[in-house]
Protein backbone atom coordinates (compact mmCIF):
# COMPACT_ATOMS: atom_id res chain seq x y z
CA UNK A 1 0.00 0.00 0.00
CA UNK A 2 2.76 2.58 0.77
CA UNK A 3 4.49 1.93 -2.70
CA UNK A 4 1.25 2.88 -4.47
CA UNK A 5 0.74 5.65 -2.88
CA UNK A 6 4.05 6.94 -3.38
CA UNK A 7 3.78 5.99 -7.32
CA UNK A 8 0.27 7.98 -6.91
CA UNK A 9 2.14 11.24 -4.94
CA UNK A 10 5.03 10.83 -7.81
CA UNK A 11 1.85 10.96 -10.51
CA UNK A 12 0.68 14.59 -8.89
CA UNK A 13 3.61 15.91 -9.15
CA UNK A 14 4.65 15.43 -12.82
CA UNK A 15 0.80 17.48 -13.17
CA UNK A 16 2.37 20.92 -11.03
CA UNK A 17 2.33 23.44 -13.62
CA UNK A 18 4.45 26.40 -13.06
CA UNK A 19 2.18 28.27 -10.67
CA UNK A 20 2.94 25.53 -8.10
CA UNK A 21 -1.36 24.32 -8.88
CA UNK A 22 -1.41 20.57 -8.78
CA UNK A 23 -4.87 18.95 -10.63
CA UNK A 24 -6.20 16.18 -8.69
CA UNK A 25 -9.50 14.73 -8.14
CA UNK A 26 -11.67 14.95 -5.24
CA UNK A 27 -11.10 11.31 -4.76
CA UNK A 28 -7.46 11.70 -4.82
CA UNK A 29 -7.06 14.96 -2.64
CA UNK A 30 -8.99 12.69 -0.45
CA UNK A 31 -6.88 9.85 -0.51
CA UNK A 32 -3.84 11.78 0.31
CA UNK A 33 -5.46 14.48 3.05
CA UNK A 34 -6.46 10.89 4.67
CA UNK A 35 -3.43 9.69 4.46
CA UNK A 36 -1.70 12.64 5.83
CA UNK A 37 -0.03 13.37 2.40
CA UNK A 38 -0.77 16.41 0.91
CA UNK A 39 2.00 19.20 0.64
CA UNK A 40 0.63 22.50 1.93
CA UNK A 41 3.36 24.29 -0.76
CA UNK A 42 1.08 23.51 -3.56
CA UNK A 43 -2.41 24.75 -4.62
CA UNK A 44 -4.24 21.41 -5.54
CA UNK A 45 -7.24 22.47 -7.96
CA UNK A 46 -9.77 20.06 -8.10
CA UNK A 47 -10.75 18.92 -11.66
CA UNK A 48 -13.75 16.78 -11.22
CA UNK A 49 -16.34 19.23 -9.73
CA UNK A 50 -19.64 17.85 -10.34
CA UNK A 51 -21.57 20.89 -11.46
CA UNK A 52 -24.84 22.14 -9.47
CA UNK A 53 -27.79 19.82 -10.67
CA UNK A 54 -30.11 20.47 -7.78
CA UNK A 55 -31.79 23.17 -4.96
CA UNK A 56 -29.57 23.85 -2.28
CA UNK A 57 -30.89 21.80 0.97
CA UNK A 58 -30.51 22.49 4.62
CA UNK A 59 -30.84 19.36 6.95
CA UNK A 60 -30.70 18.91 10.77
CA UNK A 61 -32.13 19.59 13.88
CA UNK A 62 -32.28 22.76 15.51
CA UNK A 63 -31.31 23.60 19.29
CA UNK A 64 -33.72 25.84 21.31
CA UNK A 65 -32.15 29.39 21.19
CA UNK A 66 -30.73 29.51 24.58
CA UNK A 67 -31.79 33.46 25.28
CA UNK A 68 -34.70 35.78 24.45
CA UNK A 69 -32.60 37.17 21.57
CA UNK A 70 -30.04 36.33 18.62
CA UNK A 71 -26.92 37.92 16.89
CA UNK A 72 -27.38 35.23 14.10
CA UNK A 73 -28.40 37.40 11.17
CA UNK A 74 -31.34 35.35 8.69
CA UNK A 75 -30.29 34.06 5.33
CA UNK A 76 -31.63 35.86 2.50
CA UNK A 77 -31.26 37.26 -0.82
CA UNK A 78 -29.12 40.06 -0.06
CA UNK A 79 -26.94 37.12 0.97
CA UNK A 80 -24.41 35.42 -1.89
CA UNK A 81 -22.73 32.11 -1.79
CA UNK A 82 -19.21 32.39 -1.40
CA UNK A 83 -17.58 32.43 -4.77
CA UNK A 84 -14.64 29.94 -3.53
CA UNK A 85 -11.87 29.88 -6.06
CA UNK A 86 -11.55 26.56 -8.64
CA UNK A 87 -15.39 25.63 -8.12
CA UNK A 88 -18.50 25.69 -9.49
CA UNK A 89 -21.16 28.00 -9.18
CA UNK A 90 -23.79 28.24 -8.27
CA UNK A 91 -22.95 26.65 -5.34
CA UNK A 92 -18.96 26.39 -5.18
CA UNK A 93 -19.12 23.04 -2.70
CA UNK A 94 -16.15 22.12 -2.06
CA UNK A 95 -13.49 20.77 0.93
CA UNK A 96 -10.48 23.11 2.14
CA UNK A 97 -11.17 25.78 -0.60
CA UNK A 98 -10.45 29.98 -0.13
CA UNK A 99 -11.84 32.70 -2.15
CA UNK A 100 -9.69 35.26 -4.25
CA UNK A 101 -9.37 38.98 -2.10
CA UNK A 102 -12.90 40.05 -1.68
CA UNK A 103 -12.70 43.97 -1.16
CA UNK A 104 -14.63 45.70 1.13
CA UNK A 105 -16.08 49.09 1.01
CA UNK A 106 -14.55 50.22 4.31
CA UNK A 107 -11.41 49.98 6.55
CA UNK A 108 -11.08 46.92 9.01
CA UNK A 109 -8.80 47.83 12.13
CA UNK A 110 -7.32 44.87 12.74
CA UNK A 111 -4.25 45.59 15.27
CA UNK A 112 -3.63 48.82 14.21
CA UNK A 113 -3.69 47.46 10.23
CA UNK A 114 -6.60 48.74 8.14
CA UNK A 115 -7.68 46.31 5.71
CA UNK A 116 -9.78 46.48 2.89
CA UNK A 117 -10.27 43.24 1.43
CA UNK A 118 -9.87 39.72 2.74
CA UNK A 119 -9.83 36.00 2.23
CA UNK A 120 -12.76 33.63 3.33
CA UNK A 121 -11.53 30.12 3.82
CA UNK A 122 -14.21 27.15 3.89
CA UNK A 123 -12.82 25.70 7.09
CA UNK A 124 -14.42 28.39 9.18
CA UNK A 125 -12.03 31.75 9.18
CA UNK A 126 -10.81 34.42 7.27
CA UNK A 127 -7.49 35.92 6.74
CA UNK A 128 -5.95 39.25 5.51
CA UNK A 129 -2.57 38.27 3.54
CA UNK A 130 -3.09 35.05 2.06
CA UNK A 131 -5.99 32.59 1.77
CA UNK A 132 -5.47 29.58 3.99
CA UNK A 133 -6.83 25.86 2.84
CA UNK A 134 -5.44 24.46 6.57
CA UNK A 135 -8.23 22.22 7.65
CA UNK A 136 -6.29 20.85 11.27
CA UNK A 137 -6.41 24.17 13.38
CA UNK A 138 -3.63 25.21 15.92
CA UNK A 139 -4.21 26.59 19.57
CA UNK A 140 -3.45 30.78 19.61
CA UNK A 141 -0.92 32.40 19.43
CA UNK A 142 0.19 30.92 16.53
CA UNK A 143 2.90 32.52 14.24
CA UNK A 144 1.56 31.03 11.40
CA UNK A 145 -1.57 32.32 10.82
CA UNK A 146 -3.26 35.70 10.44
CA UNK A 147 -6.58 35.02 10.63
CA UNK A 148 -9.96 35.62 12.93
CA UNK A 149 -11.75 32.33 13.71
CA UNK A 150 -15.29 31.91 14.44
CA UNK A 151 -14.88 28.38 14.14
CA UNK A 152 -11.85 26.95 12.73
CA UNK A 153 -12.45 23.00 11.84
CA UNK A 154 -12.60 21.09 8.70
CA UNK A 155 -15.50 22.18 7.58
CA UNK A 156 -16.62 20.09 3.93
CA UNK A 157 -19.59 21.38 1.81
CA UNK A 158 -19.46 18.68 -1.21
CA UNK A 159 -22.22 16.66 0.35
CA UNK A 160 -25.21 18.04 -1.20
CA UNK A 161 -27.61 17.57 1.93
CA UNK A 162 -24.61 19.93 3.66
CA UNK A 163 -25.42 23.77 3.93
CA UNK A 164 -22.65 26.26 2.08
CA UNK A 165 -20.97 29.13 2.85
CA UNK A 166 -22.62 33.17 2.42
CA UNK A 167 -21.66 36.68 2.63
CA UNK A 168 -23.35 39.99 2.28
CA UNK A 169 -21.76 43.08 2.11
CA UNK A 170 -23.00 46.60 2.83
CA UNK A 171 -21.08 50.01 3.29
CA UNK A 172 -19.54 49.80 6.71
CA UNK A 173 -19.96 45.87 7.78
CA UNK A 174 -19.31 41.97 5.94
CA UNK A 175 -21.47 38.88 7.24
CA UNK A 176 -20.24 35.79 6.46
CA UNK A 177 -22.52 32.83 7.23
CA UNK A 178 -21.48 28.64 7.46
CA UNK A 179 -24.85 27.82 7.34
CA UNK A 180 -25.65 24.26 8.30
CA UNK A 181 -22.41 22.95 7.28
CA UNK A 182 -20.61 19.32 7.11
CA UNK A 183 -17.15 18.08 8.13
CA UNK A 184 -14.51 16.33 6.46
CA UNK A 185 -15.23 13.58 4.67
CA UNK A 186 -18.40 14.01 2.74
CA UNK A 187 -20.29 13.95 6.27
CA UNK A 188 -23.73 15.78 6.66
CA UNK A 189 -25.06 13.67 9.40
CA UNK A 190 -24.16 16.31 11.87
CA UNK A 191 -23.88 20.52 10.89
CA UNK A 192 -22.85 23.75 12.49
CA UNK A 193 -24.27 27.02 11.70
CA UNK A 194 -21.70 30.12 12.64
CA UNK A 195 -21.00 34.00 11.67
CA UNK A 196 -18.91 36.41 11.26
CA UNK A 197 -19.76 39.85 11.33
CA UNK A 198 -16.56 42.32 10.77
CA UNK A 199 -17.73 46.32 10.96
CA UNK A 200 -15.84 49.61 10.70
CA UNK A 201 -16.65 49.56 14.63
CA UNK A 202 -20.06 52.00 13.68
CA UNK A 203 -22.36 49.76 12.08
CA UNK A 204 -25.40 48.93 14.59
CA UNK A 205 -25.20 45.54 13.84
CA UNK A 206 -22.47 45.58 16.83
CA UNK A 207 -22.04 46.91 20.28
CA UNK A 208 -20.54 50.81 19.76
CA UNK A 209 -16.78 50.77 19.22
CA UNK A 210 -16.79 46.81 18.80
CA UNK A 211 -15.52 45.26 15.40
CA UNK A 212 -16.18 41.75 15.75
CA UNK A 213 -19.11 39.55 16.16
CA UNK A 214 -18.88 36.02 16.51
CA UNK A 215 -22.68 34.47 16.32
CA UNK A 216 -23.38 30.63 16.95
CA UNK A 217 -26.71 28.91 15.86
CA UNK A 218 -26.73 25.02 16.04
CA UNK A 219 -23.08 23.86 16.64
CA UNK A 220 -23.33 19.78 16.29
CA UNK A 221 -19.27 18.67 15.34
CA UNK A 222 -15.83 19.28 15.96
CA UNK A 223 -13.15 17.29 14.06
CA UNK A 224 -12.89 16.10 10.69
CA UNK A 225 -11.62 12.56 9.90
CA UNK A 226 -8.48 13.78 8.78
CA UNK A 227 -7.49 15.26 11.89
CA UNK A 228 -8.55 11.96 13.59
CA UNK A 229 -12.01 12.55 14.52
CA UNK A 230 -14.64 9.91 14.59
CA UNK A 231 -17.99 10.57 13.90
CA UNK A 232 -17.32 14.37 13.91
CA UNK A 233 -15.57 14.78 17.31
CA UNK A 234 -12.58 13.80 19.22
CA UNK A 235 -8.90 14.07 17.67
CA UNK A 236 -7.30 17.33 17.10
CA UNK A 237 -10.05 20.23 18.61
CA UNK A 238 -11.18 23.35 16.61
CA UNK A 239 -10.54 26.64 17.40
CA UNK A 240 -12.34 29.66 17.94
CA UNK A 241 -10.48 33.11 18.63
CA UNK A 242 -8.23 35.72 16.76
CA UNK A 243 -4.28 35.36 15.87
CA UNK A 244 -2.44 38.33 14.27
CA UNK A 245 0.21 35.85 13.63
CA UNK A 246 3.23 38.03 15.27
CA UNK A 247 2.78 35.94 18.30
CA UNK A 248 1.45 39.16 20.91
CA UNK A 249 -1.45 40.25 19.53
CA UNK A 250 -4.54 37.72 19.90
CA UNK A 251 -7.27 35.83 21.96
CA UNK A 252 -8.72 32.48 22.31
CA UNK A 253 -11.90 31.71 22.74
CA UNK A 254 -11.70 28.05 23.07
CA UNK A 255 -11.17 24.67 21.51
CA UNK A 256 -13.97 22.50 21.04
CA UNK A 257 -13.74 17.93 20.62
CA UNK A 258 -16.90 16.95 22.26
CA UNK A 259 -20.47 17.18 22.29
CA UNK A 260 -22.20 18.39 25.45
CA UNK A 261 -22.54 21.92 27.22
CA UNK A 262 -19.15 22.44 29.29
CA UNK A 263 -17.15 24.97 28.59
CA UNK A 264 -14.14 26.30 31.75
CA UNK A 265 -12.41 29.22 29.45
CA UNK A 266 -10.08 29.73 26.84
CA UNK A 267 -7.17 27.60 28.05
CA UNK A 268 -8.46 25.15 29.93
CA UNK A 269 -9.46 21.83 29.07
CA UNK A 270 -11.16 21.03 25.35
CA UNK A 271 -14.72 22.44 25.54
CA UNK A 272 -18.29 21.07 24.27
CA UNK A 273 -19.21 22.24 20.98
CA UNK A 274 -22.91 22.63 22.41
CA UNK A 275 -21.80 25.61 24.62
CA UNK A 276 -21.32 27.36 21.49
CA UNK A 277 -25.32 27.00 20.26
CA UNK A 278 -26.91 30.43 20.14
CA UNK A 279 -24.10 32.51 22.04
CA UNK A 280 -22.88 35.72 20.75
CA UNK A 281 -19.68 37.65 21.66
CA UNK A 282 -18.40 41.44 20.36
CA UNK A 283 -14.97 42.47 20.68
CA UNK A 284 -12.80 45.12 19.34
CA UNK A 285 -9.73 44.49 17.65
CA UNK A 286 -8.45 47.95 16.52
CA UNK A 287 -5.87 48.49 18.98
CA UNK A 288 -2.72 47.02 19.96
CA UNK A 289 -2.21 45.72 23.54
CA UNK A 290 -4.59 44.59 25.72
CA UNK A 291 -7.90 42.94 24.50
CA UNK A 292 -10.56 44.08 27.06
CA UNK A 293 -12.89 40.80 28.49
CA UNK A 294 -15.21 39.16 26.51
CA UNK A 295 -19.05 39.34 27.72
CA UNK A 296 -20.50 36.46 26.29
CA UNK A 297 -24.39 36.51 26.44
CA UNK A 298 -27.00 37.04 23.39
CA UNK A 299 -29.00 38.98 25.10
CA UNK A 300 -26.74 41.98 24.71
CA UNK A 301 -27.44 42.07 21.33
CA UNK A 302 -31.34 43.96 21.87
CA UNK A 303 -33.48 44.79 24.40
CA UNK A 304 -35.75 41.92 26.22
CA UNK A 305 -39.17 42.85 25.72
CA UNK A 306 -41.80 41.56 28.09
CA UNK A 307 -45.91 41.64 28.68
CA UNK A 308 -46.31 41.58 32.37
CA UNK A 309 -50.46 42.19 31.35
CA UNK A 310 -50.31 40.43 28.01
CA UNK A 311 -50.60 37.10 28.06
CA UNK A 312 -50.93 36.95 24.24
CA UNK A 313 -47.72 38.11 23.64
CA UNK A 314 -45.85 35.55 25.92
CA UNK A 315 -46.81 33.24 29.32
CA UNK A 316 -47.05 35.14 32.01
CA UNK A 317 -43.41 34.58 33.67
CA UNK A 318 -42.52 35.98 37.33
CA UNK A 319 -38.45 36.40 35.97
CA UNK A 320 -36.54 36.99 32.93
CA UNK A 321 -33.48 34.48 33.05
CA UNK A 322 -30.18 34.43 31.47
CA UNK A 323 -26.48 33.20 31.50
CA UNK A 324 -23.30 35.84 31.27
CA UNK A 325 -20.17 34.78 30.84
CA UNK A 326 -16.77 36.93 31.51
CA UNK A 327 -14.16 35.40 29.79
CA UNK A 328 -10.14 37.20 29.17
CA UNK A 329 -9.00 36.17 26.25
CA UNK A 330 -5.24 36.15 26.59
CA UNK A 331 -3.09 33.98 28.37
CA UNK A 332 -2.15 34.05 31.78
CA UNK A 333 -4.86 36.63 32.54
CA UNK A 334 -7.61 36.43 35.20
CA UNK A 335 -10.84 38.05 35.38
CA UNK A 336 -13.66 39.47 37.35
CA UNK A 337 -17.22 40.68 36.92
CA UNK A 338 -19.81 42.73 38.43
CA UNK A 339 -23.11 43.39 37.63
CA UNK A 340 -25.52 46.50 39.18
CA UNK A 341 -29.41 47.79 38.17
CA UNK A 342 -31.28 50.72 39.33
CA UNK A 343 -33.66 47.84 40.48
CA UNK A 344 -31.03 46.16 42.42
CA UNK A 345 -34.16 44.80 44.46
CA UNK A 346 -35.20 42.94 41.11
CA UNK A 347 -31.40 41.73 40.14
CA UNK A 348 -29.92 38.22 41.39
CA UNK A 349 -27.13 36.47 40.18
CA UNK A 350 -25.47 32.77 41.36
CA UNK A 351 -21.82 31.95 39.94
CA UNK A 352 -22.19 28.84 38.35
CA UNK A 353 -18.82 28.83 36.79
CA UNK A 354 -15.28 29.86 38.31
CA UNK A 355 -11.65 29.83 36.59
CA UNK A 356 -9.31 32.71 36.71
CA UNK A 357 -10.14 33.33 32.97
CA UNK A 358 -14.04 32.41 32.67
CA UNK A 359 -16.40 32.96 34.87
CA UNK A 360 -20.43 32.43 34.31
CA UNK A 361 -23.43 33.66 36.05
CA UNK A 362 -27.31 32.18 36.27
CA UNK A 363 -28.26 35.79 36.13
CA UNK A 364 -32.61 36.37 37.28
CA UNK A 365 -34.50 39.68 36.70
CA UNK A 366 -37.78 40.07 38.24
CA UNK A 367 -40.73 41.28 36.06
CA UNK A 368 -43.97 39.95 37.70
CA UNK A 369 -45.57 43.35 38.70
CA UNK A 370 -42.57 45.84 37.25
CA UNK A 371 -43.40 49.27 36.32
CA UNK A 372 -43.92 49.44 32.41
CA UNK A 373 -40.49 50.84 30.87
CA UNK A 374 -37.15 50.33 30.03
CA UNK A 375 -35.18 48.79 32.87
CA UNK A 376 -31.51 47.64 32.31
CA UNK A 377 -29.12 45.36 34.09
CA UNK A 378 -25.18 46.48 33.83
CA UNK A 379 -22.09 44.16 33.75
CA UNK A 380 -18.51 45.04 34.17
CA UNK A 381 -15.65 42.65 33.08
CA UNK A 382 -12.26 43.51 34.38
CA UNK A 383 -8.93 41.65 33.74
CA UNK A 384 -5.35 42.50 34.90
CA UNK A 385 -3.86 42.69 31.45
CA UNK A 386 -3.52 47.00 31.75
CA UNK A 387 -4.13 49.29 29.22
CA UNK A 388 -8.60 48.23 27.88
CA UNK A 389 -8.73 46.48 30.66
CA UNK A 390 -12.80 47.00 31.58
CA UNK A 391 -15.72 45.89 29.42
CA UNK A 392 -19.11 47.13 30.15
CA UNK A 393 -22.33 46.13 28.30
CA UNK A 394 -26.31 46.93 29.52
CA UNK A 395 -28.79 43.91 29.20
CA UNK A 396 -32.57 46.28 28.64
CA UNK A 397 -35.39 44.61 29.85
CA UNK A 398 -38.70 46.57 28.21
CA UNK A 399 -41.84 46.18 30.33
CA UNK A 400 -44.97 46.51 28.27
CA UNK A 401 -48.50 46.02 29.57
CA UNK A 402 -50.52 47.88 26.33
CA UNK A 403 -51.12 44.06 24.48
CA UNK A 404 -51.54 46.77 21.61
CA UNK A 405 -47.89 47.24 21.74
CA UNK A 406 -45.21 44.83 19.52
CA UNK A 407 -42.19 44.62 20.14
CA UNK A 408 -41.07 46.24 17.05
CA UNK A 409 -43.67 48.81 18.03
CA UNK A 410 -42.84 52.83 19.21
CA UNK A 411 -44.83 53.39 22.13
CA UNK A 412 -45.57 56.82 23.68
CA UNK A 413 -47.28 57.85 26.04
CA UNK A 414 -49.04 61.38 25.35
CA UNK A 415 -49.63 62.16 28.86
CA UNK A 416 -45.51 61.88 29.80
CA UNK A 417 -43.00 64.66 30.14
CA UNK A 418 -41.90 66.81 27.46
CA UNK A 419 -38.85 66.15 24.44
CA UNK A 420 -36.75 68.06 22.56
CA UNK A 421 -34.09 67.25 20.35
CA UNK A 422 -31.27 70.14 18.27
CA UNK A 423 -30.21 70.34 15.90
CA UNK A 424 -32.83 67.65 13.76
CA UNK A 425 -31.51 66.98 11.04
CA UNK A 426 -28.06 66.55 13.09
CA UNK A 427 -24.02 65.97 11.88
CA UNK A 428 -22.40 64.35 14.98
CA UNK A 429 -24.50 64.83 18.03
CA UNK A 430 -27.91 66.34 19.51
CA UNK A 431 -28.76 68.22 22.22
CA UNK A 432 -31.41 66.49 23.88
CA UNK A 433 -34.18 68.50 26.51
CA UNK A 434 -36.76 66.61 28.42
CA UNK A 435 -38.51 67.21 31.41
CA UNK A 436 -38.46 64.08 32.93
CA UNK A 437 -37.23 64.37 37.03
CA UNK A 438 -33.32 62.69 36.71
CA UNK A 439 -34.73 60.75 39.69
CA UNK A 440 -37.08 58.86 37.56
CA UNK A 441 -33.64 57.17 35.66
CA UNK A 442 -35.20 58.79 32.61
CA UNK A 443 -33.27 56.07 29.85
CA UNK A 444 -32.67 57.49 26.04
CA UNK A 445 -33.62 54.88 23.91
CA UNK A 446 -32.86 55.08 19.55
CA UNK A 447 -34.03 52.74 17.33
CA UNK A 448 -33.65 52.82 13.52
CA UNK A 449 -36.65 52.85 11.24
CA UNK A 450 -37.31 48.72 11.29
CA UNK A 451 -37.05 48.71 15.32
CA UNK A 452 -33.81 47.96 15.70
CA UNK A 453 -32.38 49.42 18.94
CA UNK A 454 -28.63 51.52 18.05
CA UNK A 455 -28.43 53.02 21.05
CA UNK A 456 -29.11 53.31 24.69
CA UNK A 457 -28.07 56.83 27.09
CA UNK A 458 -28.85 56.91 30.78
CA UNK A 459 -29.78 60.91 31.01
CA UNK A 460 -28.08 62.62 33.96
CA UNK A 461 -29.22 65.62 32.71
CA UNK A 462 -32.42 67.52 32.05
CA UNK A 463 -30.50 69.11 28.79
CA UNK A 464 -27.48 66.57 27.12
CA UNK A 465 -25.75 66.46 24.39
CA UNK A 466 -25.64 62.78 22.53
CA UNK A 467 -22.85 61.87 20.23
CA UNK A 468 -24.41 60.35 16.96
CA UNK A 469 -22.00 60.57 15.41
CA UNK A 470 -21.36 56.66 14.95
CA UNK A 471 -24.76 56.14 13.47
CA UNK A 472 -25.10 55.90 9.63
CA UNK A 473 -27.72 58.13 7.56
CA UNK A 474 -31.22 58.15 7.99
CA UNK A 475 -34.62 58.22 10.18
CA UNK A 476 -33.87 57.03 13.81
CA UNK A 477 -36.53 57.52 16.60
CA UNK A 478 -35.57 58.93 19.95
CA UNK A 479 -37.85 57.72 23.07
CA UNK A 480 -36.85 58.66 26.36
CA UNK A 481 -38.41 56.29 29.34
CA UNK A 482 -38.95 56.72 32.87
CA UNK A 483 -38.61 54.46 35.78
CA UNK A 484 -41.86 54.90 36.50
CA UNK A 485 -43.17 54.13 32.48
CA UNK A 486 -44.05 57.21 31.02
CA UNK A 487 -42.46 57.46 28.01
CA UNK A 488 -41.89 60.08 24.61
CA UNK A 489 -40.80 59.75 20.99
CA UNK A 490 -39.70 62.04 18.64
CA UNK A 491 -38.13 61.31 15.35
CA UNK A 492 -34.36 62.05 14.40
CA UNK A 493 -32.89 62.82 11.50
CA UNK A 494 -28.84 61.77 10.86
CA UNK A 495 -27.25 64.25 8.07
Amino acid sequence: MKKLLLLFACSLAISANAQNTVNITSQQYDLLKQNHQLDLTKHYKISNVSPFSGPIHYHGTNHSPSSICSCMQTLDSTFSVVPFSGFSPPEYRNDDASSNAISIPFNFNFYGTNYNSLYINNNGNISFMTGYSTFTSNAFPDPSFNMITPFWGDVDTRDSLSGLVYYKITSSAIIIKWEHVGYFSNMSDKQNTFQLILTDGTNPLLPSGDNVGFCYGDMQWTTGAASSGVNGFGGIPATVGVNQGNGTDYFQVGRFDQEGTFFDGPYGNNDSVSWLDNQGMYFNVAALGNIPPVIINNNICDTIDVYTGDTTHTMLVDSVRFMIGVSTPEFNQTVTANFSSPDAANLSYTMTQNTPTYKEYACSFKVLNLATGLHYVTVTATDNGGQNAQTTRNIYIRSHYDPSLTTTGISENNNSASISVYPNPANSSITVRHGFSVGSNPMLSVTNIVGQNVMNVLLTNQEQSIDISKLTKGIYFATIVSKEGNSKTIKVVKK
